[in-house]
């Protein structure tokens, strides 16, 4: 991926000025909410660094957590598989189903199926696989990806929905209420649950000590996805796992005050086992690179992650760029460490997507230094290839000047000449920083000049 990629993309994003004034807006109030809960419990800051203090820990002994979880779930009647790729977690997922004779599954929001691109796998060997999310069901109906991790079709509005409703689902032309559509789609979905031989969860949480898969949604759809079909297959990546429910109780306080703003999510479903006339339940315990990435001496606490999007809500770049301007799968802060981890090279060009601020990791509830390794990433980016030769010219003259004083000294006096320069000649298109910026009014005097002055009377 060019070094550039992120920013052409951005542009495109930003023909349309109203719709990104309303995006940003849009997350910027989901992160005023998350400040109103966040600032609403004294223990806040106590909770952050317990959470992050529970992940640290069970990922440094990850084996034993999965051997305890996988252990447990058995013990509950559960069929635990193990995948080390993307391109085994979709075979098993396919041998599952075809045993069952399953011909249509429903599935709640999981990023990881999206992750190992499982839909298409599926649908390409025959299987029916339904949305059940609204946000997801609407961008399956739209044949388009998420464009954040909580909120998947935020980047659509009603008139979009209620457009794409008319043609996909039948609805009343012209009626976009948003009321009318969320029930129409609840008709819809209604039968597809009913309808289904098997369903689909992912995990927020899997718990080692007693083997339970712990999935938060607002909409239900998961319990009527495990509740209806006879079938219920969950996916969950390794880091998923966490001790026990005294861990889980800090989690769940956090997860949905840092993503949403609400003090818990509507449902926190609770999987154990299958239900007495149904089929036994299977887990897929998913690698694809985890393993590799706990490796990573400078990376890996971005497997701390507990997919709250709160990153993405504060972030000042993604909020005026929109998700699809970068290359992985996942947006925002999160997306870019996780993008490196999974292939540097071609996911390189979203780390200019960043100015260093580091609100990302000031919210974070598990506090990845969220910021601090996206700079670390562009550090390294010579040794992928991929550094920006327009950027290492720069810095190379920067860094000649700064170490010459008397070059510095003397672009500091006659610094003042820039004003003179004709806008015309200023802002080319060989500059790009002119978009949307205007160049500062440099001052007669330099503050070092200022400073020898003060110092003297």
């Amino acid at each position: 991926m060019s070094n550039t990629a992120h920013s052409k993309a951005a542009k495109e994003f930003l023909k349309n000025q109203k719709y990104a004034k309303w995006h940003d807006q849009t997350f910027w109030s989901v992160r005023t909410k998350r400040d109103n809960m966040a600032y609403g419990l004294k223990e806040w800051e106590q909770l952050r660094e317990t959470a992050s203090a529970i992940k640290r820990h069970t990922l440094t002994h990850l084996d034993q957590y999965l051997d305890q979880f996988s252990t447990n779930a058995e013990k509950n009647g559960c069929i635990v598989h193990w995948a080390k790729d993307a391109a085994e977690f979709n075979e098993i997922v396919l041998s599952i189903l075809r045993e069952h004779n399953v011909k249509k599954m429903v599935k709640s929001k999981s990023m990881l199926t999206e992750e190992c691109e499982m839909n298409p796998y599926l649908e390409a060997h025959g299987i029916e696989v339904v949305e059940t999310d609204l946000g997801e069901r609407i961008i399956q109906l739209k044949g388009q990806k998420p464009s954040h991790i909580v909120m998947p079709a935020i980047h659509l509005n009603h008139d979009d929905v209620g457009e794409l409703f008319e043609e996909k689902l039948g609805t009343e032309k012209g009626n976009h209420d948003p009321t009318y559509l969320t029930y129409m789609a609840r008709l819809s979905l209604r039968n597809e649950f009913l309808t289904a031989d098997a369903g689909m969860t992912g995990g927020n949480f899997g718990i080692a000590e007693t083997g339970d898969i712990v999935v938060c949604t607002n909409e239900g759809n998961a319990d009527m996805s495990t509740s209806c079909p006879k079938l219920h297959i969950a996916a969950i990546g390794l880091e998923k796992v966490i001790p026990n429910y005294d861990c889980l109780a800090v989690f769940q306080r956090m997860l949905c005050r840092a993503g949403t703003g609400q003090p818990t999510t509507t449902y926190t479903s609770h999987f154990r086992k299958a239900r007495p006339t149904a089929a036994p339940m299977h887990i897929i315990l998913v690698d694809n690179g985890r393993s590799q990435w706990l490796s990573n001496p400078e990376h890996w606490e971005s497997l701390k992650c507990i997919r709250c999007g709160s990153c993405m809500n504060t972030c000042p770049v993604y909020r005026r760029s929109g998700g699809y301007s970068y290359s992985y799968f996942i947006p925002g802060p999160i997306g870019i460490n996780l993008g490196m981890l999974r292939n540097p090279k071609e996911h390189s060009g979203n780390v200019s997507a960043c100015t260093l601020c580091l609100s990302c990791q000031t919210v974070c509830p598990v506090k990845i230094d969220l910021g601090d390794q996206i700079y670390k990433w562009r550090q390294q980016l010579p040794s992928f290839g991929t550094a920006n030769p327009e950027k290492k010219l720069m810095s190379s003259a920067m860094s000649f000047v700064f170490n010459h004083w008397g070059i510095y000294n003397s672009a500091l006096w006659v610094s003042p000449l820039a004003n003179r320069i004709p806008r015309s000649i200023i802002y080319l298109p060989l500059n790009p920083w002119g978009e949307g910026h205007e160049m500062m009014q440099f001052p007669k005097q330099s503050f070092h000049s200022l400073w020898k002055k003060g110092l003297s009377h």
